[in-house]
């Protein structure tokens, strides 16, 4: 990725959301064949959050974009352009944006949603540069905030388990000095890992019908096994590549901060880049798989713990449905 612009994005705050329920491996193995152990052993995780029934998706979405307007001490309507990552929309349209938009009264702002499963938030941020890179726009909110348990089926061990609901968001700002901020990215997608992991109904293939919902047909569908070997090799490689590609050595990465799937993936992951566990960001244990918020939440967990200082070099690395994956670098610029 070529910056052609006067300026580099740099993220200058974060914040993030995850609601108070808790849920714990417990819950499950009271009415499903599994058991705590099984789930810490093959997916590291230990309990994960649980948004109330009737609130939406841009609900914990405003909530992150709240703490992160107060980390930055702004109001939002200096914020120039909101691109919301999720696959679990308030509604098919208007767009989460919008509503974002319209609960929180910014007046001069324009916006959109990405859809690309769990990389949704990396590509939402690779989107996002460009509009600071070529200097049209001087503050860009990137969130990701998924609703997953409004999409898991509660009877599939395989896959309820996974998931948890959460959000985090960034700010993006230029700056003039092209040694700070996004250096660069690495996006790709193959079509042809679809039928690994998906939601079937709901779309125009499948449009809701009680057919559809008889069938189960609008719940998270995966094939563990394809994914998780897809996956440690996706994002294992490609956050290789973006390391060799520009010349930073696993002693210089002061974080991978990769989407949070599964404990093994990110150790995969780790050993590839030749950087030790704690040099990882990890917060799967507490929250699960939250898709398009693993890697904000991640970062604002960090930060708001005083682990992310200026001049560290952080790799955001993602693999999601589609397939969709990729990776990019970032120098802290605060």
């Amino acid at each position: 990725m070529e910056n052609k612009g006067p300026y580099n994005a740099a993220i200058t705050a974060v914040g993030h959301y995850l609601p108070e329920k808790v849920i714990d491996n417990k819950y499950f193995s009271d009415y499903l064949d599994t058991n705590d152990e099984w789930i810490k052993s093959r997916t590291g995780i230990i309990e994960r959050r649980r948004l109330d029934r009737d609130k939406p998706t841009s609900f914990m979405a405003i909530k992150a974009i709240e703490v992160l307007l107060k980390n930055r001490g702004i109001g939002i309507e200096e914020i120039d352009l909101i691109i919301v990552a999720t696959v679990t929309p308030d509604m098919m349209y208007p767009s989460t944006a919008c509503i974002i938009q319209k609960e929180m009264g910014a007046s001069d702002v324009w916006g959109f949603d990405v859809l690309a499963a769990c990389s949704g938030f990396i590509f939402s941020l690779t989107t996002a540069i460009q509009f600071i890179q070529c200097g049209s726009h001087k503050k860009v909110l990137v969130v990701g905030a998924d609703k997953m348990s409004a999409i898991s089926n509660m009877e599939d061990r395989n896959t309820c388990i996974l998931f948890g609901d959460g959000a985090g968001a960034v700010l993006l700002e230029p700056t003039e000095d092209k040694n700070y901020g996004i250096i660069d990215a690495i996006m790709k997608i193959d079509g042809n890992g679809g039928k690994n992991l998906y939601q079937l109904g709901g779309g125009s293939l499948n449009p809701a019908s009680y057919d559809t919902v008889d069938k189960k047909m609008h719940y998270v569908y995966q094939d563990g096994k394809s994914v998780f070997k897809d996956a440690v090799k996706g994002m294992a490689d490609v956050s290789y590549e973006i390391m060799m590609k520009n010349n930073i050595t696993s002693e210089q990465v002061s974080y991978l901060v990769p989407h949070q799937a599964n404990k093994r993936i990110l150790t995969a992951c780790a050993e590839r880049m030749g950087i030790s566990m704690d040099k990882v960001m990890v917060n799967i244990h507490k929250y699960g798989n939250t898709t398009s918020a693993t890697i904000p939440t991640c970062i604002s967990e960090y930060w708001h713990d005083g682990l992310v200082k200026k001049d560290d070099y952080l790799i955001l690395s993602s693999f999601g449905a589609g397939y969709t994956w990729g990776s990019i670098l970032v120098k802290w610029a605060y």
